[in-house]
């Protein structure tokens, strides 16, 4: 075998390589749709319809918490501790957070002081 031979195999090869990583480097920048959907938006419309859960409300509360809108924050807080008994001292903890935000007392709350978290 001729040593020009085995220099083309190498450059033929090696240009293959270098556009099978290319086309799948490219195919790996794909956009994921699901990161532009605003969840907050989706629960909220997902109760709107009739077909709220614990777990959607925690997700609202938690989520308008995060973003400092502590009025729907304490909505949904208080529509969670309506349907189940919260023992997560997270959760009440951010309750609290919320009605601190908004300037309202905890004493004589009706939510917790069912608790005993006062």
């Amino acid at each position: 075998m001729n040593p020009q031979m085995h220099y083309f195999k190498t450059y033929v090869f090696t240009f293959f390589f270098s556009v099978s990583l290319i086309s799948f480097s490219q195919s790996e920048n794909k956009m994921d749709v699901n990161t532009d959907i605003d969840l907050v938006k989706v629960y909220a419309q997902v109760v709107k319809e009739g077909y709220g859960t614990v777990s959607i409300y925690k997700e609202l509360a938690n989520g308008y918490y995060f973003r400092s809108n502590y009025a729907e924050s304490k909505k949904w807080f208080e529509k969670l501790f309506s349907e189940v008994e919260v023992k997560d001292p997270l959760h009440i903890y951010r309750y609290k957070q919320s009605l601190k935000a908004l300037k309202i007392y905890t004493e004589n709350n009706f939510y917790l002081s069912e608790r005993g978290t006062n």
